[in-house]
């Protein structure tokens, strides 16, 4: 419990304006998620929102979700955003509480070591060498759809090392974007909705179904097979025993883990790299200052996972770009009575926060809606008073990604290897904007690419 705060009623939390009956702020979440979700800092720094008649309960501030995160997370656990998420993840990382929550976390972060990363990165290198090889000079390119190919299949190659993942990875390309399309729907719609046979419902159900079909499909093939000496997160979730119980993960188990990597890691990153190419776009003089470290850290020969901390100025470009497009929305359970901004919950209530919302409070970022990377320059983040709590990206606690390193490694790896050799000009008549999303991604990034001049 939070000490020193008068505890108030639970009707005391201000409503946000706007709902209307038996909706609630659904309609507004849906129109706007954005914008709504960024205005209700006006109101509070807990606010309640409706889902058609079901309260939920904003955390705005970031004292506020630092206590749902880190310091009263026990008597939190995952809300109604992970319940719609389970049809595709089980009660894979990002899904479970607890106990099953700890053994997991013990099991899947060796693979996510230093070590185990620099091993992954070699893939990094390759896949994003075929892509910059494979333009031509005056190329009109999507680039949303080559960032979404690199990153998911870096990813499988580092999950499935041999054949059999082939398939998985197919369904991966296809369902993964219906899924997260449809996951915010679900989460800000009125729970009776999800009976109803719309399409949104169909295509989510459909996508899911069939992603845990051919996963298992996988897992059960190399079960059989005994593909446990490979170096392949598949091979090392098979192969994986908990220390203390000397258990080992079910087939179940293990298609719950890898279906959470490649939901949590393949969007979120293809988005982010789309995002950054964009913004560099808008900002010649800080591609020509990364262009130059590039040319200085790693010169003329292929990008490196050592090279990765030596380049600052992509460091400072990716954060900027996971700040103005941050998750859109997430969400926590109380399991107990929990005192947050001075009001106390009961047990059972649904909290929520964003932090896409979070990381554009203009009170904690100057110009917040502007791309400005030298933001993150230490003497000006130091000056701004941003620090763990104000930017979580990965979000924070006992439940933050434990593949952070694997993103950033990966992300620095491809904007290196892409920015050396080519300039990616936008084409004339498009302006990207933000879709609707679990992670808001850009509706569409047509690039020519140029030769870069050396």
């Amino acid at each position: 419990m939070a000490v020193g705060l008068q505890s108030a009623g639970i009707q005391s939390v201000p409503r946000a304006p706007g709902a209307v009956p038996l909706l609630g702020h659904v309609l507004k979440l849906w129109r706007d998620p954005f914008g709504f979700l960024v205005s209700l800092r006006r109101h509070g720094d807990l606010v309640r929102v409706n889902l058609g008649t079901m309260p939920m309960y904003v955390a705005t501030s970031p004292d506020v979700i630092h206590e749902v995160l880190v310091a009263q997370s026990r008597d939190f656990e995952k809300g109604r955003f992970f319940d719609r998420l389970r049809p595709l993840a089980g009660n894979g990382l990002a899904n479970s509480d607890g106990e099953i929550h700890r053994k997991h976390s013990r099991l899947m972060r060796p693979m996510f070591s230093k070590d185990r990363i620099a091993g992954y990165s070699a893939v990094m290198t390759r896949n994003a060498q075929t892509i910059a090889d494979s333009w031509k000079p005056g190329q009109q390119i999507d680039l949303e759809q080559d960032m979404a190919t690199y990153t998911v299949e870096t990813l499988a190659a580092n999950m499935f090392s041999s054949d059999i993942g082939l398939p998985a990875v197919e369904a991966v390309r296809r369902n993964l974007p219906v899924l997260l399309k449809n996951l915010l729907i679900r989460t800000a719609s009125p729970q009776f909705l999800d009976r109803l046979p719309i399409p949104a419902n169909r295509d989510f159900d459909a996508a899911a179904a069939e992603l845990r079909e051919v996963i298992d499909q996988v897992v059960a093939t190399a079960r059989q097979r005994g593909d446990t000496g490979r170096d392949d997160l598949l091979s090392l979730l098979l192969a994986a025993q908990d220390e203390e119980s000397g258990e080992g993960l079910s087939d179940l188990e293990v298609r719950d883990q890898l279906s959470t990597v490649l939901f949590a890691g393949s969007e979120t990153t293809a988005a982010a790299l789309t995002w950054v190419f964009h913004e560099l776009a808008t900002r010649p003089d800080i591609e020509e200052q990364i262009v130059a470290e590039i040319s200085k850290v790693v010169g003329d020969r292929p990008v490196t996972i050592t090279d990765v901390p030596q380049l600052q100025t992509i460091r400072r470009v990716l954060d900027e770009a996971m700040r103005l497009h941050g998750v859109t929305l997430l969400m926590r359970r109380t399991t107990a009575s929990v005192e947050l901004a001075g009001v106390t919950l009961p047990a059972g209530t649904e909290v929520a926060f964003s932090l896409y919302a979070l990381h554009r409070d203009p009170d904690r970022f100057e110009n917040p809606d502007t791309f400005d990377p030298d933001r993150w320059l230490p003497e000006r983040q130091q000056a701004a008073g941003i620090g763990r709590k104000e930017f979580i990206p990965f979000g924070s606690g006992s439940h933050k990604c434990i593949a952070d390193a694997f993103v950033w490694a990966e992300a620095t790896i491809a904007i290196a290897t892409l920015l050396a050799k080519w300039q990616l000009v936008p084409l004339p008549g498009h302006t990207p904007k933000q879709v609707v999303s679990a992670v808001p991604r850009p509706d569409r990034v047509p690039m020519t690419v140029t030769p870069r001049r050396t």
